[in-house]
């Protein structure tokens, strides 16, 4: 009976041990290949980027951020966030005074230098890199793991494989493919090449992207767009409204231009197309049916 007893005691021990306590840290390799320190239960989280605001609140963990950049205008919650710079100028005493306990930060802009001070600071810092529709997918569910949604994420990651799915299924029987210019800068005007997400957006829906090319963001002049013979012109810029509207009248002045005489030059929202967060699944839809507008309800 002593023994018995002994042994359940050695036993509830080792697992009181090996229990979680409340500041258990997880090292965790981030998608830039640094082992992260992550804690188990992160409570307050500061996002680096507008589209890692998006998907924590995809993932229902919203409550969980304490700031966010600049530009992080969705959802309508995120508006309220306290704010950290532009991710690619963040403010490093603003993010200390939060008093994260993990920040997320994301390699396409986010300053190295400030992510590894924050480290030094022993601020833990879980980088992301998301580049496709696939790897967007691939963040959101280490996302999930990490702040302790694996369920909700991994259903939203269905509902985006499910979308495309269906998008590249409808596209598939269609034996048109558009000429696009997705043009996402005004002055110059600049486009998107083969290593860009939106490339992805517009093979996926059914297009043919003119930038094709190894400069993921080539230049261009009027005259070389022309050139091109777009058949659909899709417009996207940070720019105010009344610039978006300004480069369609302009566009339209060029009546030889396949996209102008058939008046199919789009202004599209570019929060939707130029951050890699659940939303790109909108952008695609809204794409194919841009490009095939016989698409439309099918897509509703």
């Amino acid at each position: 009976m002593k023994f018995s007893c002994r042994f359940i005691l050695v036993i509830f021990a080792f697992i009181c041990c090996c229990r979680p306590q409340p500041g258990f840290s997880e090292a965790l390799t981030d998608q830039l290949e640094r082992v992260v320190a992550v804690p188990q239960d992160p409570q307050r989280v500061v996002a680096f980027a507008p589209s890692l605001t998006e998907i924590i609140y995809a993932i229902g963990q919203g409550h969980r951020l304490v700031g966010a950049t600049v530009y992080s205008n969705f959802p309508a919650a995120a508006q309220k966030l306290p704010r950290v710079g532009t991710y690619v100028h963040l403010d490093l005493e603003r993010i200390v005074a939060l008093k994260p306990d993990l920040c997320i930060a994301t390699k396409d802009g986010n300053p190295r230098t400030v992510i590894d001070r924050l480290a030094a600071l022993n601020i833990p810092v879980y980088t992301v890199n998301p580049s496709d529709l696939k790897s967007v997918g691939q963040t959101i569910l280490e996302l999930g793991t990490i702040l302790n949604a694996s369920e909700i994420a991994a259903a939203v990651v269905e509902d985006i494989n499910r979308r495309v799915r269906k998008v590249r299924d409808l596209v598939d029987g269609l034996s048109d493919r558009p000429r696009v210019f997705f043009q996402i800068g005004v002055k110059p005007i600049i486009s998107v090449g083969t290593d860009t997400f939106i490339h992805e957006l517009i093979v996926f829906a059914g297009g043919r992207n003119l930038a094709a090319g190894s400069n993921p963001y080539p230049h261009y002049s009027w005259e070389q767009v022309i050139g091109l013979s777009p058949d659909v012109i899709v417009i996207t810029t940070m720019a105010r409204q009344a610039v978006f509207e300004q480069v369609r009248k302009t566009w339209h002045r060029w009546s030889r231009l396949p996209a102008a005489k058939n008046g199919r030059i789009y202004l599209v929202d570019s929060d939707v197309f130029d951050r890699p967060s659940p939303r790109l699944v909108d952008g695609l839809e809204q794409l194919a049916v841009l490009l095939h507008p016989k698409l439309k309800m099918q897509l509703q």
